[in-house]
């Protein structure tokens, strides 16, 4: 088995009161992106947010191959790994102070294009906080 892990980014987490933008190449979403092809909606909830924080991490665990790397009360860092080729990508999530929203950043540590496996993610894991009344 291969492993393309490649190196931890340095410009994760929130930093003044935002996820970072997406680099230039086509392999990162981020709710903070204005561009069509960067650009994906952050995640509404209804719930409290400790109760939607409790449904983001078991949507999370639930998924195979992704390790939760740190969390606070507001931001939480999870890597996934691809199954065949053990790519990683950063995913985060930090919930807006502002509205009652999580806002998310998915990027590819490699490469340049991820054949939309990053907003596929984000969606994935909308629709099951969705189904878990999140």
């Amino acid at each position: 088995m291969f492993k393309f892990s490649g190196q931890r980014p340095t410009n994760l987490g929130v930093q003044n009161g935002k996820l970072a933008a997406c680099p230039a190449s086509p392999n990162c979403v981020c709710s903070y992106d204005t561009d069509a092809q960067h650009q994906i909606a952050p995640i509404a909830y209804s719930s409290g947010k400790p109760e939607a924080m409790t449904a983001l991490k078991q949507v999370i665990q639930s998924l195979e191959r992704t390790a939760i790397i740190s969390e606070t009360a507001d931001y939480l860092y999870a890597e996934f790994s691809s199954k065949l080729m053990g790519y990683v990508d950063d995913v985060e999530f930090y919930f807006d102070p502002t509205a009652p929203v999580i806002q998310v950043r998915s990027a590819s540590r490699l490469g340049k294009s991820d054949l939309g496996v990053n907003r596929q993610r984000i969606e994935l894991i909308r629709a099951k906080l969705t189904e878990a009344g999140v």
